[in-house]
């Protein structure tokens, strides 16, 4: 007992420092939120949440620069993979709790006849929580720790949906969420466990070395079924086609800030995930007749037409959508197919085409939620007629939300255009020429209905022309950095892709880790 307690002693807990400065936030903030009156303003949380994210920020970048480490008999690594994913996540959420801090307040309407959310502490803390289960789900390197990431992540998320439960949509939302959710953590653990059943372990990199063996000695329809299921599984997370069915509601029933985190950290994690998945346990399977790589021949064929799925069908069915958030919701999935495209291609460019896209994504995203939120207050609806004559009363929130739309659709000079173009090179370098030409294609049709909203702005006459929209200072932040994001990166690529390419040692995550 003695022996094993000096053991967990010695292990390098300072590796987890970033995990346990969010966990610690939580935890305070739960308190606070417990001890403090009912009536006082909760909002103070909200600066104890973000200065929490900023500690935890300086312990990863922190940790980039450190060799790569593991704890726990390497069922947790710490790597530049990890990371880079994890200053992603993070930032995504401090931006989404700045929006918060905006969306509480005393009374009036929040948007579409939803209640303003009032006082309530979890509205803060469990941003945190699921940010933890990102954060684990990014540096897991065992089975076990992925799915216990997973299901932080996903049931602080199905909380914060549901917050305002008096609200249909919400109600109605977050329902959905639950099912679907709950049926995807099943599909998922269900592949996982063909993986343990095949392999007898589950660290990752054991399974992907016991896998080979399990694949020549005839059980090869086994891994087969492995691997769908955690593909289905992994796309329902991240709202791929045609495993989206809960995004539309969620997105329209939950809190904007709520909206965004769901669109930028929970994708990220999923793709995180579905990353150290197929890189760790599939890419080292072979045809053993040929010795053809696996993933490349036989199973990113499948990856391509989920990708082609969310691309043709998120970009079509957004035409549709009078809802603003419905709309995103749809842009969403067609994003999640634009990012499985580099998947799907597997060029040694995979991690560094979607790390900086993913960059790309978070600022564009952030700051079109940012612009949706105040208007949505400010008019009491997410229709798209809200948007009416904004540019009128609001230039400047006007121009940032055209700047944001032309980057979601792809034009040139943005950090938009950058991502895709980097994304349509790695399927063109494989030949996946139909794949290539799908994001094109699919591209130009995301025109109509983003045009759609800037053709509301300034070219329709709102009922309030006179009427400025509120900026409150957080948003405003939002809003300017995202803007900034958005711009930087169009114009001066170069500079994030060269910090990308020398600051973080992608190649970490294959290396196993031993004492």
């Amino acid at each position: 007992m003695d022996e094993a307690m000096k053991n967990v002693l010695d292990w390098n807990w300072g590796a987890m420092a970033p995990e346990l400065v969010i966990l610690g936030a939580a935890t305070l903030l739960a308190l606070l939120d417990l001890l403090l009156p009912a009536d006082r303003d909760r909002r103070p949380l909200a600066w104890l949440g973000l200065a929490g994210i900023l500690v935890a920020a300086f312990f990863v970048w922190r940790n980039v620069h450190a060799e790569p480490t593991h704890i726990l008999y390497d069922m947790y690594r710490v790597d530049d993979f990890a990371n880079a994913f994890k200053l992603v996540f993070l930032a995504g959420a401090a931006f989404a709790l700045l929006l918060a801090v905006a969306d509480v307040g005393p009374g009036g309407e929040a948007s579409g006849g939803a209640k303003a959310i009032r006082d309530r502490g979890e509205y803060f803390y469990l941003f945190l929580t699921a940010l933890l289960g990102a954060m684990m789900l990014a540096s897991a390197a065992d089975l076990i720790v992925l799915f216990v990431g997973l299901e932080v992540l996903v049931l602080s998320s199905y909380i914060l949906v549901a917050l305002r439960r008096r609200y249909l949509p919400a109600v109605e939302g977050a329902f959905k969420y639950v099912v679907n959710g709950g049926i995807a953590s099943a599909i998922t653990l269900y592949g996982m466990s063909f993986l343990y059943g095949l392999t007898g372990s589950t660290n990752l990199f054991a399974v992907g070395e016991g896998l080979r063996d399990a694949y020549v000695s005839g059980n090869d329809y086994l891994v087969y079924v492995a691997f769908f299921l955690l593909v289905v599984g992994v796309a329902f997370k991240i709202a791929a086609a045609p495993f989206h069915m809960w995004a539309p509601d969620v997105y329209q029933g939950a809190p904007t800030p709520v909206t965004a985190f769901l669109g930028v950290v929970s994708k990220a994690a999923g793709f995180a995930l579905l990353l150290r998945l197929l890189l760790t346990v599939f890419l080292g399977l072979s045809n053993p007749l040929d010795g053809t790589p696996l993933l490349f021949s036989e199973l990113s064929p499948y990856v391509g037409a989920v990708a082609a799925a969310s691309m043709i069908i998120g970009n079509t069915v957004a035409l549709r959508q009078t809802n603003v958030k419905r709309m995103m919701a749809y842009s969403s999935i067609a994003h999640a197919g634009y990012l499985l495209v580099p998947v799907a291609a597997l060029t040694p460019m995979v991690f560094s085409q979607m790390v900086f896209y993913l960059v790309a994504y978070l600022f564009m995203t952030m700051g079109a939620f940012a612009v949706i939120q105040l208007v949505a207050r400010a008019r009491g609806s997410e229709d798209l007629r809200a948007f009416a004559g904004l540019f009128r009363r609001a230039p400047l929130l006007a121009s940032a939300m055209t700047l944001f739309l032309l980057s979601l659709a792809g034009l040139p000079l943005t950090a938009g255009f950058i991502g895709k173009f980097y994304l349509f090179l790695s399927a063109v370098g494989r030949e996946m020429y139909a794949l290539a030409a799908i994001m094109v294609l699919t591209s130009v049709v995301s025109f109509v209905y983003y045009f759609a909203v800037i053709r509301q702005m300034f070219l329709r006459t709102g009922e309030e022309d006179g009427a400025a929209v509120r900026v409150p200072p957080t948003v405003g932040t939002v809003i300017a950095l995202s803007a900034a994001g958005t711009v930087l990166l169009g114009l001066l690529p170069d500079p994030a892709l060269d910090l990308l390419a020398h600051t973080f040692a992608f190649a970490e995550m294959f290396m196993p880790l031993t004492d």
